[in-house]
């Protein structure tokens, strides 16, 4: 029987043969960067044998192999053009994988290739590595299964767009982010009380909505409140609500947070927080029937209400009997298991901020057909972030963007110093031949001058001139900026350009926002 990741179809994989194997795990590579083809952020390709990486379609001569790269979601794969890109040659890497479980990685093309932060030609990758092509793709090792396993609860949702939020918010095209949304969907349509665990910002409130959005109550109340912010003498008050003139005459008609949610999901976020002695208070209106009674009030009242509540803390911080009438737990990974996803969830970020921020938009956003378009982001910022380990998670990763949005100088995001603080690296050690990892290609460097510091004066000489400027790429003139430290003569000398001038205008052919001219060098 062939293997199911060397069929010739086309079209997809041959998922029948891969369900002969359902536990067989496969390393693959993951597009997290591509500066030409940014929509194909997500697809994945698998590595089963050797085979080469490169652009456009193979020849039929070739003795080895192309990596093909997918559109992956459990039960399928399609099959995707090969990659395109002026930067990397027809076969760039040779990749074999090896007996214990990594990956051999070989530049056999004229684009310099990064592992581990340094350009090589040779080296070895494990899952959670980075392979760069520089100042043109990043690929995230990861290892995974041929197909994960069939939707249970989820097949029938509404379709979405590869790589883009589901109609609940949920970004990723891992197989975590697929099974959560199987999770969510079944614990949706079990109607049992929901406990969500994970880590602090994973996104629990996120999973509560979508619960309460894929279940039959959908079009009811969604009513949400921090347990930890109860007030400890007040918490019947605030879940059973009170009988007017209680407990002053005068007193308005409280309906309480649980009459609120009746016939909807009454979401507790924080839930492990609540003392065992205030958790006691929720015990009876969690029983079938949901019966409660107001402060004041003679009356027992009922409310078809479902809780889902949520926790950071581990399942022994609730008392014993409130943890029991949570039927359904489900779980949220935080991007420890799910680093595939964080060049998606970082795109998605950088949408709102675009829309929400004109300004922040028009200086580090692409504009196509005059509306934005992807962000411009330095491939190093991308590779930091995929190896960086998380705490808090997506709202970690929110406050690292801002950071970069908020330190980076010219129109793309770069791994400033404020970002590396933030990240804990240290300072950035300069690759061999001269080149920084991951940006683009450093102009040639000379030796300094006499009580010249080693980075060179503001006099630093030209490289020989440029007859047709138009033949100097954008690649070129970020790395010039960067040298230049922002000053546009400097780079302008450095690209080897008449003037400033003529720098600023290839400056806006390809889009990049000049920065605040406090440069007065002739």
């Amino acid at each position: 029987m062939a293997s199911p990741l060397t069929e010739t179809n086309p079209k997809s994989l041959d998922w029948d043969a891969a369900r002969a194997e359902p536990e067989r795990e496969l390393l693959h590579l993951v597009i997290a960067w591509s500066r030409e083809e940014p929509h194909r952020i997500g697809e994945a390709a698998p590595i089963e044998g050797r085979c080469v990486l490169g652009r456009d379609a193979p020849q039929p001569d070739e003795p080895v192999p192309r990596a093909r790269f997918y559109q992956q979601r459990p039960s399928e794969a399609l099959e995707m053009p090969p990659l395109e890109g002026s930067r990397f040659s027809r076969r760039q890497l040779e990749l074999s994988p090896l007996p214990d479980g990594a990956l051999e990685v070989t530049s056999v093309g004229r684009c310099p290739l990064i592992l581990h932060g340094e350009v090589v030609q040779r080296g070895i990758v494990r899952p959670g590595d980075t392979v760069t092509l520089q100042s043109a793709l990043v690929l995230l090792v990861v290892r995974r299964r041929p197909q994960g396993p069939p939707l249970r609860a989820y097949a029938g949702a509404a379709p979405f767009p590869f790589g883009v939020a589901d109609p609940h918010g949920i970004v990723g095209e891992s197989p975590a982010a697929w099974a959560l949304r199987d999770a969510l969907a079944f614990a949706a349509q079990a109607g049992h009380h929901v406990l969500v665990q994970g880590a602090s910002g994973v996104g629990k409130e996120l999973a509560a909505r979508a619960i309460h959005a894929l279940s039959p109550r959908r079009g009811r109340a969604f009513v949400a409140r921090n347990a930890a912010t109860f007030p400890e003498g007040l918490v019947d008050a605030e879940l059973f609500g009170n009988a007017r003139g209680y407990p002053h005459a005068g007193s308005p008609e409280r309906r309480g947070l649980i009459g609120e949610a009746d016939g909807g999901t009454l979401f507790l976020d924080e839930i492990g927080e609540l003392p065992h002695g205030l958790q006691v208070h929720l015990l009876r209106a969690l029983d079938h029937g949901g019966e409660y009674q107001r402060l004041g009030d003679a009356q027992a009242r009922r409310s078809d209400f479902r809780l889902v509540a949520a926790t950071n803390r581990p399942i022994d911080a609730l008392k014993h009997d409130l943890a029991a009438r949570f039927a359904i737990r489900v779980e949220v990974p935080g991007l420890e298991r799910r680093r595939e996803d964080i060049p998606l969830l970082l795109q998605h970020l950088l949408a709102a901020v675009g829309r929400a921020n004109p300004d922040l938009s028009s200086r580090y956003f692409e504009r196509r057909a005059g509306a934005p378009a992807e962000a411009r982001v330095d491939p190093q910022v991308i590779d930091a972030l995929l190896r960086h380990g998380y705490t808090h998670h997506l709202r970690e990763m929110e406050r690292l963007l801002w950071v970069a949005l908020g330190t980076s100088r010219h129109s793309f995001l770069t791994l400033t110093a404020e970002l590396r603080a933030e990240l804990r690296l240290g300072a950035p050690a300069p690759a061999p031949g001269g080149r920084e990892a991951g940006r683009a290609p450093a102009l040639p460097a000379r030796a300094p001058r006499p009580h010249e510091p080693p980075g060179g004066g503001d006099d630093e000489p030209a490289r020989e001139g440029v007859t047709d400027p138009g033949a100097v790429g954008r690649a070129e003139i970020e790395a010039a900026l960067s040298k230049g430290r922002g000053k546009i003569a400097r780079a302008a000398r450095l690209l080897g350009l008449k003037n400033r001038f003529v720098l600023y205008r290839l400056m806006k052919r390809y889009g990049l926002a000049s920065p605040e001219d406090d440069d007065t060098e002739a």
